[in-house]
């Protein structure tokens, strides 16, 4: 195989920060490892506060100009990207396999969604619109103008390396919005391969910012108390999101927060169960199971359990495991030696409590994270993966009888970012959708993303949208004037 390391030179896994490729303060680097082998690929820069300040002061500099641009040119510069991300595809598809783990067609797909929020916000850049009109008691008139909020603050994921980012990036700059961002520890290499593009594409010195950094607590909580900074937009756990709302609320930021998931995929009687088993596969299994939106408890109707578990079972154990980006391979390594071991302890934990393996359930020797794909029946409520967020390629497998039964079981999570249902019965996926406490759902369908749908949770699962046209207000302030006109 190619090395896709060729693709991003050494000078470009430094801190893009204003208009130079620059080393940390004091010269720290840390290592990007390559999940499937556990060998190092890269040093990266490891910024300091002073450096993430360094990356504030640039964006506040920039972003008078910047929101002052014509929104047309904003649109051809993020059409620009877009398109230099389609060309450049192959490239950043091996560049995500090898950093993050997950197989060649995925890191393909994964580009081609992050390239449409580049589209889909040029598109909305020159659609941003106030409104003047006549109060409803006369005597003056509302105007009311929409202004970018300032300069933001990214924290993305490591499971979508390119995607997070896009997805955050892509409306920030459409309503005329500087921004520096923070990507996961464990995949920064996409980050700065996506800053060089959109460099190469014309994006003006100081909007596009990217600090990587293993102290990523010090160095975002000194972004946020900075009062330059007006927003927040995080993607990853409930947990962290907690805490970052917290620094958050000394400044009063805008927020937008992707939190975690605890998916639950319904599958009716009544469903077509060749629609049924391909949803769930997707909805299970993208991106190795490690994705916020992946069907964390899958509940089968009694009539058709033993059915859909079988061929369910057969699909998961026909899986391959391997390095991503080998020919051939469905499965590829998870993030870290971390996750291997919380997933293999939510398999023990839930067998010892009376479920029973079909497929997997015990990781393999060898270099590399991986976890090969697992089914469990018989799983007890008390099981800790009901609770826990599984990101990985493990499917519980629960029974139920009525519509009131499994909706009170999904509904019984802090969580509420989407949920998945099966049926051929509209007057029944209607009662779902109205009653499933969640902020999307998948009726006959395990894929749910687009760049045009607003994506987002309710509960503990989030605030805010990204993508569709709410995505774009998420970075826009109003400013109300009364005119005085008799």
């Amino acid at each position: 195989m190619s090395d896709p390391m060729n693709v991003l030179a050494p000078e470009h896994r430094r801190l893009r920060i204003g208009d130079a490729w620059r080393d940390a303060a004091g010269g720290a680097t840390f290592a990007v490892e390559d999940p499937a082998t556990g060998k190092t690929i890269a040093e990266v820069a490891d910024a300091g506060v002073v450096d993430g300040l360094a990356a504030l002061d640039v964006a506040s500099k920039a972003m008078a100009e910047w929101a002052a641009t014509p929104p047309r040119k904003r649109s051809e510069l993020l059409t620009a990207t877009y398109r230099a991300l389609t060309e450049r595809s192959e490239e950043v598809a091996r560049l995500i396999t090898l950093e993050m783990g997950k197989p060649l067609a995925e890191a393909r797909a994964e580009v081609a969604y992050g390239a449409e929020f580049f589209r889909w916000f040029a598109e909305e850049a020159v659609r941003v619109e106030g409104r003047y009109n006549t109060a409803p008691a006369g005597g003056y008139r509302i105007l009311t103008v929409p202004k970018p909020v300032g300069p933001c603050v990214f924290v993305t994921p490591w499971n979508f390396p390119l995607a997070m980012g896009a997805r955050k990036i892509a409306p920030a700059l459409a309503a005329g919005c500087t921004t520096i961002t923070k990507p996961a520890a464990q995949t920064p290499l996409t980050m700065l391969f996506l800053a060089r593009i959109m460099e190469e594409a014309g994006v003006p010195p100081g909007v596009v910012n990217v600090v990587t950094t293993k102290r990523s607590g010090e160095v975002v909580s000194a972004l946020l108390a900075d009062r330059r900074t007006r927003k927040l937009s995080f993607t990853g756990s409930t947990e962290v999101g907690r805490v970052l709302l917290r620094q958050a609320a000394d400044n009063v930021l805008r927020t937008s927060m992707e939190l975690g998931g605890n998916a639950a995929l319904i599958v009716c009687a009544d469903a077509d169960l060749d629609v049924a088993l391909d949803g769930a596969m997707v909805a299970k299994m993208r991106n190795i199971g490690e994705s916020c939106i992946a069907a964390n408890r899958i509940y089968v109707e009694e009539p058709v359990r033993e059915e859909f578990t079988a061929r369910f079972a057969e699909r998961m154990g026909a899986l391959s495991v391997g390095h991503g980006l080998d020919d051939g391979v469905d499965v590829g390594a998870l993030i870290d030696e971390a996750s291997v071991t919380r997933i293999d302890e939510l398999v023990a934990d839930a067998v010892n409590r009376g479920a029973r393996v079909l497929v997997g359930g015990e990781r393999p020797d060898g270099p590399g994270h991986f976890y090969p794909p697992t089914v469990l029946v018989d799983v007890p409520e008390d099981a800790r993966m009901l609770e826990a967020e599984i990101f990985g390629p493990v499917a519980p497998i629960i029974s139920f009888t009525s519509d009131d039964e499994v909706m009170a079981k999904a509904n019984d999570t802090e969580h509420g970012l989407v949920g998945y249902v099966f049926t051929r019965d509209l007057q029944r996926a209607l009662r779902f959708t109205e009653g499933l406490e969640t902020g999307m759902l998948g009726i006959n369908r395990g894929l749910i993303s687009d760049p045009s749908a607003p994506f987002g949770g309710v509960k503990q699962s989030g605030i805010g949208k990204e993508g569709s046209h709410e995505g774009i207000l998420e970075y826009l302030d109003v400013t109300y004037a009364a005119i005085d006109l008799p």
